[in-house]
């Protein structure tokens, strides 16, 4: 069957209605009229000869709209899937810095807790040695610094002989290596001599949380026996504060050259819904074979709680400010006679016209040939108008 091209006529007021498309109704760039068309008795489309009439209502009904073509730019970009992780920074896993038995729990998975808050207590003997040990260096240390003045006076009244004086000096050396051993004992566990001075011989060692965050995970359980020595075992609690999440997009190799650091991210769900925008900081310069992707990473504000870690979301990555082109809605494009073609108004109708499309970007088209910008054309109902055509071109082929 051969598909004739033919305009399409308004009714017989159609010109006068266009002339007011362009004159007595003037739209703003990108502005779109509603083409009103002569009323007729009936809400049906009529061919008439070469053209085709249409009643206001059913014009009105089909929501045909024309407006001005404009220029816009159009960058191309790359639509890929990607993951949200936990900022590696923000992650805490606390494990024991010293044996004991877990005498108490003060939180779980799930909590939302701030810095130096109490997560458990431990009974450990081996503190109470360790804070037993910090007593008892602290003072020999004190007796051998009051034997050493006492033995400096003597030395100086020509009282005491060298050998004791020496004797006393090494003795506070030995004494001072023994508390500074003690101290750092203390340090390597989180405790301070003040703090094991206050609380004398206690065994008792609080677990705190070093960040504000959320527990995700909790491997302990009341009287269990943890110890700071078993490498083997997993971490006491895990927190990690996801105020700041890292989004992991993976770039296929072919792809990686268009990539660069800076460049702006959108982030969209599953459904399209926008999400974020960032800028991509790093791009792993290592790429997995199996995928034959590599990472390219953002750094997001989630403050909000919107992005939630092991979530798979899109990343649409902007490859440049694009170039200048004519732009119209996808819609306004259409098949016609196997070619994409725009709807132009003319005197009597309206009249498919080829074009050469470009990128498609957020709902448009980019026109590379066939429509210039300020230029008037269909760009709502352009489907109905194509449809009209072709029913009308099947009518004269039965002829």
């Amino acid at each position: 069957m051969t598909f004739h091209w033919k305009p399409l006529l308004l009714a017989a007021a159609s010109a006068f209605i266009l002339a007011a498309c362009n004159s007595e109704s003037p739209s703003t760039e990108g502005d779109a009229d509603l083409v009103v068309v002569e009323t007729k008795q009936d809400d049906d489309a009529e061919v008439e000869g070469n053209g085709v009439v249409l009643s206001g209502i059913a014009a009105q009904a089909a929501g045909i709209r024309v407006a001005t073509a404009e220029v816009g730019r159009m960058g191309e970009t790359l639509n890929l899937p990607a993951e949200v992780r936990f900022d590696a920074d923000r992650i805490a896993n606390i494990s024991p810095q010293i044996s004991g038995i877990v005498r108490m729990l003060y939180a779980t998975e799930g909590d939302a807790i701030q810095r130096g808050d109490r997560l458990a207590l431990l009974a450990s003997r081996e503190l109470a040695e360790l804070k037993s040990d910090y007593v008892s260096a602290a003072a020999a240390t004190e007796l051998a610094r009051t034997t050493m003045a006492r033995e400096e006076a003597l030395w100086a009244d020509k009282i005491t002989s060298e050998a004791d004086i020496q004797a006393a000096r090494a003795a506070f050396s030995t004494a001072s290596a023994a508390l500074d051993s003690a101290e750092t004992n203390l340090h390597a566990v989180g405790l301070s001599p003040a703090s094991t001075a206050a609380a004398g011989n206690s065994s008792d060692y609080v677990v705190t949380s070093p960040i504000t965050g959320v527990i995700t995970q909790r491997t302990v359980t009341l009287g269990e026996a943890v110890s700071s020595d078993d490498t083997s075992a997993g971490p006491m609690f895990t927190i990690a504060d996801d105020s700041v999440v890292w989004v992991d997009i993976a770039v296929f190799k072919q792809d990686l050259a268009r990539v660069d650091t800076g460049a702006n991210v959108h982030l969209t769900g599953d459904a399209g819904e926008p999400l974020a925008q960032a800028q991509i900081a790093f791009i792993s310069p290592v790429v997995n074979q199996a995928s034959r992707t590599a990472t390219a990473r953002v750094i997001v504000d989630n403050r909000d709680g919107q992005l939630r870690p092991g979530q798979f979301i899109r990343a649409q990555i902007d490859l440049g400010e694009g170039m200048l082109v004519v732009r119209v809605p996808k819609d306004a494009v259409q098949i016609v006679n196997s070619t994409p073609s725009v709807f132009l108004p003319t005197d009597d109708g309206f009249e498919p016209t080829p074009v050469v499309t470009g990128m498609e970007q957020d709902g448009l088209v980019g026109i590379l040939e066939g429509l210039e910008d300020g230029q008037r054309y269909v760009a709502e109902g352009a489907f109905t108008l194509k449809s009209q055509l072709e029913k009308d071109s099947f009518g004269a082929d039965e002829d």
